[in-house]
């Protein structure tokens, strides 16, 4: 009977122990995650109108000092802007061993609010000058490093030109490559 007792006071101070064990650690989770949020919970980060303001406030003297390097690029001077192209590019290229199934995904480089919306206004002519630069390369040229940025050039070339033929301007400043796969 002793033997009972005991294990009686044992399982019931050994409960009481795992209790207070977990009463404290949440104790200690709420008072870091007050200390985070106390700390974090600030908002000394300006507000994107505060920043669109100094970048237009300071952006009057920059861009009459780099605008020479804008214009030798096409683009007008202005905030950068990405435009994303709705869909991945996917298609087949031929390779020396075997074809290979690539998948591009591309965002546009351009200057400013209305060169934003020119390049949203012209995504089909865009998508089908990429497409016919894409499918007239080859699986070998697109494994090195050297081939994927002769592309890039490729694509960014055309663009500007098919964007010129319609537009009277480039636009488009830069093709960007946000995913690339090939199988």
């Amino acid at each position: 009977m002793a033997d009972e007792k005991d294990l009686e006071v044992d399982s019931n101070g050994g409960k009481k122990k795992k209790m207070m064990i977990i009463i404290i650690a949440v104790v200690v989770l709420l008072a870091g995650g007050g200390a985070a949020f106390f700390f974090m919970g600030g908002s000394d980060a300006p507000t994107d109108e505060e920043m669109a303001a100094a970048l237009d406030s300071g952006n009057g003297d920059a861009a009459e000092g780099g605008e020479g390097e804008t214009e030798a690029s096409g683009a007008q001077a202005g905030t950068a802007l990405y435009v994303p192209m709705p869909r991945p590019f996917r298609f087949n290229v031929p390779g020396s061993a075997r074809d290979r199934f690539v998948e591009i995904r591309v965002q546009l480089l351009v200057r400013g609010n209305d060169n934003e919306e020119e390049a949203k206004k012209h995504v089909p002519l865009i998508e089908s000058t990429l497409l016919s630069v894409f499918s007239i390369s080859n699986a070998d040229d697109l494994a090195t490093s050297a081939g994927k940025a002769s592309l890039k050039q490729k694509s960014l070339a055309e663009v500007q030109k098919a964007m010129t033929d319609v537009t009277g301007s480039k636009i488009i400043e830069k093709v960007l490559f946000t995913g690339f796969v090939m199988q």
